[in-house]
C-alpha cells in the first residue's frame, strides 16, 4: 500500500484578550494561538513534531503578530495608568503643603477626576496621602512611559495647580515639583520653565 507522508502547521487557541491591534490602530479582542508542526499521513496530522511558538491573531482584521504586540498598552490601561499617575503626584504635592487645606484638596479631587476617575473624593486623597512615597513614584514613572512631551507638560501643570491652590508655591512644594518632572523624564531647564509659566498664568 502506498503511504503518502508530509508536514502541515496546526495552531489551537491558549488564550484570549484585549489588546491594541496594530494594524486596526485601536483596541481589539484577539486569539493567542500556538503552533505545532505534525507529520501527516494522508493529509491527517498523526505525529506531533517540533513547536512553533506562539503569535496573536485579531478577531476584526485576522492579522498575525507577535506576542510582544501585548506590550502596547490599550487604551483602557493607558487611561488606568495617567488616572493613578495623577493621584500619585497630587499626593505628593499635598503632603509638601498644606494636605489639609480644603483648596488644594478640592484642586487635586478635580485633577483627578479630570484624569478619568468619577469616584475620586476625600476618602481616596486621604487613602493616597498614606502611600509609601516608593508606590506613588513608581505610579508616576508609569505613566511618564505613556506620555508624549507636550502631555508631560500638561500633566506637571496641573501639579502645579495643586500646589498653587492654598496660596504661592512654598519651597518644598515646588522641591516635589521637580522630583515630579523628574519621574515624567523631563529636564530640570524644562520643567522649571514649566513652573515659572504656570505660576505666572494663575496671578
Amino acid at each position: 500500500m502506498l503511504l503518502v507522508f508530509g508536514l502541515t502547521a496546526v495552531s489551537r487557541t491558549v488564550g484570549e484578550g484585549t489588546f491594541h491591534c496594530p494594524q486596526c490602530g485601536g483596541d481589539r479582542a484577539f486569539r493567542r494561538r500556538a503552533g505545532r508542526r505534525w507529520l501527516t499521513v494522508f493529509f491527517v496530522p498523526a505525529v506531533p513534531l517540533w513547536r512553533l511558538g506562539e503569535s496573536l491573531e485579531c478577531r476584526t482584521c485576522k492579522g498575525r503578530f507577535p506576542v510582544s504586540a501585548l506590550r502596547t498598552p490599550t487604551a483602557r490601561q493607558m487611561a488606568e495608568t495617567l488616572a493613578a499617575g495623577m493621584r500619585a503626584a497630587a499626593a505628593l504635592v499635598l503632603r509638601a503643603g498644606d494636605p489639609a487645606d480644603p483648596a488644594a484638596r478640592a484642586r487635586a479631587v478635580d485633577t483627578v477626576t479630570g484624569y478619568g476617575e468619577p469616584g475620586y473624593d476625600g476618602t481616596a486623597v486621604n487613602a493616597d496621602l498614606a502611600e509609601r512615597r516608593s508606590f506613588l513614584e513608581k505610579e508616576i514613572v508609569r505613566a511618564g512611559a505613556q506620555l508624549a512631551v507636550e502631555a508631560k507638560e500638561w500633566f506637571l501643570a496641573q501639579a502645579v495647580r495643586i500646589g498653587l491652590a492654598d496660596g504661592p508655591l512654598a519651597e518644598g512644594e515646588r522641591q516635589e515639583l521637580h522630583r515630579i518632572a523628574d519621574l515624567l523624564g523631563m529636564s530640570h531647564a524644562y520643567a522649571l520653565g514649566v513652573i515659572v509659566t504656570t505660576e505666572g498664568a494663575s496671578r
